[in-house]
C-alpha cells in the first residue's frame, strides 16, 4: 500500500494480517527519513510503530478511545489518522504538533505531553461510558519508564475496580529517558525473563486479566492479542516487550541518546550540527561532582531525566551511590530531598520547569513547611526553551516565588550562578531553588558575592535617576540593552539585579523614590503573581509609576521566539519607548 493512500485507519483494514509486515517497514522508513531531517521523539516511535499499526487495525477510533501516555510516541498514529503528508513531505513537517492535539484531529482525545497520565484518563473516558451505557472500548497506552510515575499507580489501583471494558497496554522497552530505576522494574524484569509467567505478577496483584507478548515488534502477534482483549467486560493489561529505536541500529545501540534528538546523518546517526558551545547542564554536572569529591554527602537527584543536569551515563558512574535517579517521579524526588536534608546531606534537586509543578504540594509541605535546606535548580524556566504547549518555562517565579520561606534565586550568569550554588549547597537554614538561565550561557569574568544569606538585597549595577530597571536572572542582559538604549536618548537609568525572585528589597526600593519617578520590571515569565507584581504592589500608595514587563498569561504553542518577544513587548528599543512616553507624563 502506498502511504499517500492512507487517509484513516479504514484504509489499513483493507489490508490482510500478513500484509501488514511490509506497512510497518514502509511507515518506519518514512518515519526515520523525517526524524533524520527535522528531529524529535526517535526512540520511542521507532519502537511503536507496530503496536500503533495493530491498535488501529484491530480497535475503531475514534469511536474506540485511545489515550497514549506522554503522547512523544504517536508519530505513527497521526501518520495513521490523517497526517501522512506532515511525516512524508518536507514542505509540511512542521503542520504537526509533536504530541496529541485534538486541534490536529478528532482520533486526538487530549493534549499531552506529560508523563504518567494516560491511565488516569482513560478511566474518566471509561466511566463516562459506564454512565452513559454505550459499549466503546478504552484503550490507555503507558510505557514501562512512565510506570514509575504516582499517577500510573493511583490510575491503574482505580481502573481495577471499575469492573468494565478497560485496556491498559504497556510498551515496555527496558527504558525510560535513559535506564529505568526502581523495585516495579525487578518484577517487569522477570516477567519478561519468563514470558509473562512469573509470580508476583504487578498487574494481576491490582486485579487485571494479564496477557504478555514476548515480542511486541511482531504486528501479527499484536494483532492477535488485541484482538483477544478486544470487547472484554473487565478489566485487561496487554504487557508487549518492544524495543526502543527498533529498525534503525544507532538508536537500537545508543537507546538514551535516541530519546530525542535534533537532525542527523541517517548513514551515520551522527548529529548534523554539533553544538560545542557550554550549557547549564555539563556546568552543573561538572561542579557537582567536584563537590562529591569533596563531601560524600553531597548528592544529585533527577527524576528521570538525568541529562537535564548533565549526568551522562559516564559521570553517573563517576558519582556512584551519590547520584540518585527517582525515575519519573518529582515528588519522590523532592521529599526525598527533603529527607536527605534533614538528614545531615546536601541534596541537589535538577528539574525541569515545567515538571516541578507535579511537585507543588511536596515542595509546600515537605520542604518549606519544614524549612529543610535542599537545593532545587530549575532547568528551562525560560520563553526561549521548549515551545510546546505542554512544556512551556513561564510559571515557575509565580509557583516557587510565592510559597513562604522558599528563597528562589536568579543568577544572572555562569558565574553568579556557580557563586549562588556552592552557597545554597553550604549554608543550612533555607530551602533554595535557582532559577538557571535561559538561552546561552553567559560568561561575564566576574566576581560574585559568597554570601546570600542576608536575603533579599539587590544589588544596583548602574547608578542614575528618573527610571530604575529591576531586571532579574536570564533578562537583566536586557534591562542593560534597554538601559543603553535609554541613554542614547539622553536618559540616566539606575540598574539593578535583583537576585532574589522571592522577597523584597523595601530598603533599596524605599530608597528609589528620592530620585526616580518610574520602575519597570523585566522578567523572564509570566507577570500574572509574578516577580514585578510584587514590586507593583510594594510601590501601591506612593507616587512611584512601575511598569512590569515579562509574559501574559496563556498557553502558547509552538511560537516563535521572536513573535512571542514583540507581541510582549520585550525588546529594548519598544520599552525604551514606553519609559520615554511615561516619563513625559
Amino acid at each position: 500500500m502506498k502511504l499517500d493512500e492512507i487517509h484513516s485507519p479504514n484504509d489499513i483494514k483493507r489490508l490482510s494480517v500478513d500484509e501488514l509486515p511490509a506497512l510497518c517497514d514502509e511507515l518506519r522508513a518514512a518515519l526515520l527519513k523525517k526524524l533524520a531531517a527535522h528531529g524529535g521523539h526517535i526512540g520511542p516511535n521507532l519502537g511503536m510503530v507496530e503496536a500503533t499499526v495493530a491498535l488501529h487495525y484491530v480497535f475503531d477510533a475514534p469511536a474506540d478511545k485511545l489515550v497514549f501516555d506522554v503522547s512523544h510516541q504517536t508519530y505513527v498514529h497521526k501518520m495513521l489518522t490523517g497526517r501522512m503528508e506532515a511525516f512524508t513531505d518536507p514542505a509540511h513537517y512542521d503542520d504537526v504538533t509533536g504530541y496529541t492535539n485534538p486541534g490536529e484531529s478528532p482520533y486526538d482525545l487530549f493534549t499531552l505531553g506529560h508523563t504518567s497520565t494516560s491511565v488516569s484518563l482513560a478511566t474518566g473516558l471509561a466511566k463516562a461510558r459506564d454512565l452513559r451505557g454505550d459499549t466503546e472500548n478504552v484503550v490507555a497506552v503507558i510505557g514501562d519508564g512512565s510506570l514509575s510515575g504516582g499517577q500510573a499507580f493511583e490510575g491503574l489501583d482505580y481502573g481495577a475496580t471499575l469492573g468494565s471494558n478497560f485496556i491498559v497496554v504497556v510498551n515496555d522497552n527496558d527504558m525510560s529517558i535513559a535506564e529505568n530505576h526502581g523495585s516495579l522494574y525487578d518484577n517487569l524484569r522477570l516477567l519478561r525473563e519468563t514470558d509473562g509467567q512469573a509470580e508476583p505478577n504487578y498487574f494481576k496483584s491490582l486485579g487485571y486479566e494479564y496477557h504478555y507478548v514476548a515480542y511486541g515488534n511482531d504486528v501479527v502477534a499484536l494483532v492477535d492479542a488485541f484482538r483477544r482483549v478486544r470487547g472484554t467486560h473487565h478489566p485487561v493489561v496487554v504487557h508487549l516487550a518492544t524495543q526502543k529505536g527498533k529498525g534503525y541500529a544507532p538508536a537500537e545501540a545508543h537507546r538514551e541518546r535516541f530519546h530525542y534528538g535534533a537532525p542527523f546523518d541517517i548513514s551515520t546517526g551522527e548529529p548534523l550540527r554539533i553544538d560545542t558551545s557550554e550549557d547549564y547542564a555539563d556546568i552543573t554536572a561538572e561542579h557537582l561532582i567536584e563537590m562529591m569529591g569533596a563531601d560524600r554527602t553531597v548528592t544529585a537527584i533527577t527524576a528521570g531525566t538525568p541529562g537535564v543536569i548533565g549526568f551522562d551515563s559516564d559521570r553517573r558512574r563517576v558519582a556512584g551511590s551519590q547520584f540518585v535517579d527517582v525515575g519519573i517521579a518529582e515528588q519522590q524526588a523532592v521529599s526525598l530531598a527533603s529527607g536527605l536534608a534533614k538528614g545531615g546531606a546536601k541534596p541537589f534537586f535538577g528539574v525541569v520547569s515545567s515538571f516541578i509543578q507535579r511537585a507543588y504540594d511536596q515542595l509546600s509541605q515537605d520542604v518549606a513547611i519544614n524549612r529543610s535546606p535542599i537545593t532545587m535548580g530549575i532547568f528551562y524556566g525560560t520563553m526561549y526553551g521548549m515551545t510546546d504547549v505542554t512544556h512551556l518555562g513561564w510559571f515557575d517565579i509565580a509557583l516557587i516565588s510565592n510559597i513562604p520561606g522558599f528563597v528562589y534565586l536568579a543568577p544572572t550568569c555562569k558565574e553568579e550562578y556557580l557563586a549562588m550554588l556552592d552557597w545554597s549547597m553550604r549554608q543550612s537554614e533555607y530551602p533554595v531553588a535557582i532559577r538557571i538561565p535561559g538561552g546561552a550561557v553567559r560568561v561575564t569574568g566576574r566576581e560574585f558575592p559568597a554570601d546570600y544569606s542576608d536575603l533579599n538585597r539587590y544589588c544596583v549595577t548602574r547608578c542614575g535617576s528618573d527610571v530604575a530597571i529591576i531586571a532579574a536572572g536570564a533578562f537583566y542582559q536586557l534591562g542593560e540593552q534597554v538601559a543603553d538604549e535609554l541613554r542614547s536618548r539622553g536618559q540616566n537609568p539606575t540598574l539593578i539585579n535583583p537576585r532574589y525572585l522571592s522577597g523584597l528589597d523595601a530598603e533599596l526600593l524605599g530608597s528609589l523614590e528620592e530620585h526616580h519617578r518610574l520602575v519597570i520590571t523585566l522578567e523572564d515569565g509570566i507577570l500574572d503573581g509574578g516577580f514585578g507584581e510584587k514590586i507593583a504592589r510594594f510601590y501601591g500608595t506612593s507616587a512611584m509609576d512601575v511598569k512590569c514587563y515579562g509574559l501574559r498569561k496563556e498557553f502558547a504553542d509552538r511560537y516563535d521566539y521572536t513573535e512571542l518577544a514583540h507581541a510582549n513587548r520585550l525588546e529594548p528599543k519598544l520599552i525604551a519607548d514606553d519609559v520615554v512616553s511615561l516619563l513625559c507624563k
